[in-house]
């Protein structure tokens, strides 16, 4: 799983992969927030070499903001001193040892240092550099090679993936990683021409070679899959221009990390993990700006594969968690990833050498057309009364290998929050021996087809999910809040109901953890309310937000498979637990390896109370690709989302005071 390559002095440019250009990060913090900057990532480093925890054979997996308490951040005022502390994961090596760093830059300390045992950090950008190299140099890959027709070695893409299901000749406490194989030959894409059947197992503190797994020749599949103007032919005729202008500048403000726009107010940061983070989301309403959401994140990715082949079994790719959805942020321009009047944000990370990476155009924030907020019109004048709508976007774009993920937080001016994941990129294909489909036709599917779908001659692609996990820590008017569950129930046929028609809102609040773990019901139309239960607004309602679904589904592997118990936050849609702020990913802080349980099934099995408490909401989206022949050689965007719509919070239409459109009332 090739990654995009940061701008680090000390590691090599991997293939295609655009380096981002260096742009001066802030000097100082300002809010207790704010991510770490340059000069504190330096401090930071220097403070563990000089203590001998950093050095020779060390990386640094994750050097971040350690997040100061909710009641700290509430009690800042602008101007105040900063308390500021640093959080790290460290991987030695030579001695197979990930460790945990605590660092208080004001006191220029080393806090707290403590080893993890029997767990591994994410693969890093050193070993995908490495690998390949090593892989290429095996006598036993060349011998498979060679029997494939290829000895052009250096035209061979190695892609380096994380271990996943560990197999069973991997020695205990190893750490590993596969190696796909694909014939690139002089094409800039080699994802189109699959090696069937050969993975190489490396052993990565080694840097050694343990194992070549090879279950047969297959054809290698024709060049089919480069995206160059050439490759793709002729174009159609392109349609007049679309002017996006915004003359007097963009609506919203941008202060450092904080932006502000209409009547929406947040903070923002790019984590290396978890990518875009939403800080202190709230809305203006009658002079004051009421909080709905402390922390907004994707706190997890699975893409788990439905073929059982002994080589396809263990690609089920933690996309955050072994990768990183933050460090592989693509460089985005204005005009091209995004609309023309998007204005781009830099972001600063940490390197796994410790020096600072300066990534430009990490995140977009933009304004677009809303569509009609309101409308009516009146027969009785004669007038249609109505109000356009405008949307803010924050968004980002991620490569992890073969496809690219682009991520939308969309606030609208009646109180929404929409929330898209989106997919595009490359299929991963399966070389085959037959040249097309031999089973399409029939009723029923068979051999490699049964599992996938033909894509391209000598190419099946295996049928996979997409799954995110959104960590949702509300604060809704506060941090005391509830989670209800809202189902629509038909009324019985009884005296109150005498002609059949009437049905109700069932309305049942989740008491603790166990009974919180729930799933989608289209036939009731089932939602989810976070409400405060200790605030009433002036219609006696407890205000509060609903979680709208949108597109989704379930995991069709079976519940005794490694990797549904590897990724046990997929297991259900929602998940309720009390606010913990060492409790940050789905799948636990180490899914690297890892053989299951952690993560959201640990979490929630002492089955605590969430009612009337500081809670967060862990929402599950999922995409099932059953992929088609038009997705072929690259996936047109296809995505998933769920919306946040404030429920009682308001008591009234809050976009009443939108302005009227210029133009003929």
């Amino acid at each position: 799983m090739r990654v995009r390559t940061w701008v680090v002095s000390a590691l090599l440019a991997l293939g295609a992969c655009v380096s981002p250009a260096l742009k001066a990060a802030p000097a100082a913090a300002s809010h207790p927030l704010d991510p770490l900057t340059s000069g504190e990532i330096e401090a930071a480093v220097g403070i563990l070499r000089a203590r001998g925890k950093l050095g020779e054979g060390t990386f640094l997996s994750l050097l971040v903001l350690r997040e100061p308490s909710k009641a700290a951040v509430r009690a800042f005022t602008e101007g105040a001193s900063l308390e500021r502390e640093a959080f790290a994961v460290v991987l030695d090596r030579p001695r197979n040892r990930t460790s945990e760093a605590l660092i208080d830059l004001g006191k220029n300390a080393l806090s707290s240092w403590k080893d993890i045992p029997g767990v591994q950090p994410n693969v890093f950008e050193e070993e995908f550099t490495s690998v390949p190299k090593v892989v290429r140099q095996d006598p036993r890959w060349r011998e498979a090679m060679k029997k494939r027709g290829i000895e052009d070695f250096e035209n061979v893409l190695v892609d380096t993936w994380a271990a996943g299901v560990l197999p069973s000749t991997a020695p205990p406490g190893a750490r590993l990683s596969r190696a796909l194989s694909f014939y690139k030959g002089d094409r800039a894409n080699g994802y189109g021409r699959p090696i069937e059947g050969v993975i190489a197992v490396v052993d990565l503190n080694r840097m050694a070679v343990v194992e070549v797994v090879d279950t047969g020749v297959r054809p290698l599949p024709p060049p089919s899959q480069n995206l160059d103007a050439v490759s793709l032919g002729k174009t159609r005729k392109a349609l007049k221009p679309l002017a996006i202008e915004q003359a007097e500048g963009p609506s919203f403000v941008r202060r450092g990390q904080e932006v502000r726009w209409d009547n929406w107010s947040f903070r923002w940061a790019l984590h290396p993990r978890e990518g875009l983070v939403l800080y202190t989301v709230g809305y203006e309403d009658g002079g004051r700006v009421r909080p709905i959401l402390y922390r907004a994140s994707i706190s997890e990715m699975v893409v788990p594969y439905g073929d059982p082949d002994v080589n396809w079994v263990f690609r089920n790719a933690f996309d955050e968690g072994e990768y990183g959805l933050g460090r592989l942020a693509n460089e985005l321009k204005a005009g091209r990833d995004v609309p023309a009047n998007a204005e781009l944000a830099d972001a600063v990370l940490a390197g796994e050498d410790g020096k600072p990476v300066e990534l430009a155009g990490a995140v977009a924030f933009y304004e677009r057309d809303g569509g009609l907020l309101w409308t009516h019109y009146d027969d009785g004048t004669e007038k249609t009364y109505l109000r356009r709508g405008r949307q803010l976007v924050a968004a980002y774009v991620v490569t992890v290998g073969n496809y690219d993920y682009i991520l939308n937080w969309i606030f609208s001016q009646d109180g929404t929050i929409e929330v898209r994941a989106e997919a595009s990129g490359i299929l991963l294909g399966k070389g085959v021996a037959q040249k097309v489909c031999e089973s399409c036709a029939k009723e029923s599917a068979e051999g490699d087809e049964k599992t996938g779908a033909f894509i391209a001659e000598r190419i099946v692609a295996p049928n996979h999910q997409h799954f995110f996990s959104f960590r949702l820590d509300f604060d809704v008017d506060g941090e005391a809040n509830s989670v209800a569950e809202l189902d629509v129930e038909s009324a019985p046929a009884d005296a109150q109901n005498p002609f059949f028609n009437a049905f109700a809102v069932k309305k049942k609040v989740l008491a603790t953890e166990a009974a919180a773990q729930r799933d989608l019901d289209a036939k009731a139309h089932r939602h989810w309310k976070v409400f405060n239960p200790t605030v009433k607004t002036a219609l006696g309602h407890y205000p509060g937000y609903l979680l709208a679904p949108g597109e989704n589904t379930v995991p069709y592997m079976l519940p005794q498979a490694t990797t549904r118990k590897r990724a046990g936050f997929i297991n259900h849609h929602v998940w309720v637990t009390p606010f913990k702020p060492e409790e940050m990913y789905a799948a636990g802080d180490y899914p690297n390896q890892h053989p299951g349980g952690d993560g959201l099934p640990r979490w929630t099995a002492d089955d605590e109370p969430v009612v009337n408490r500081d809670v967060v909401l862990w929402y599950t989206v999922g995409l099932t690709h059953a992929p088609r022949p038009e997705e072929w050689p690259i996936m047109p965007t296809a995505g998933v989302g769920f919306k946040l719509l404030p429920a009682g919070f308001f008591t009234r239409n809050p976009a009443l005071d939108v302005p009227e459109p210029a133009g003929e009332r």
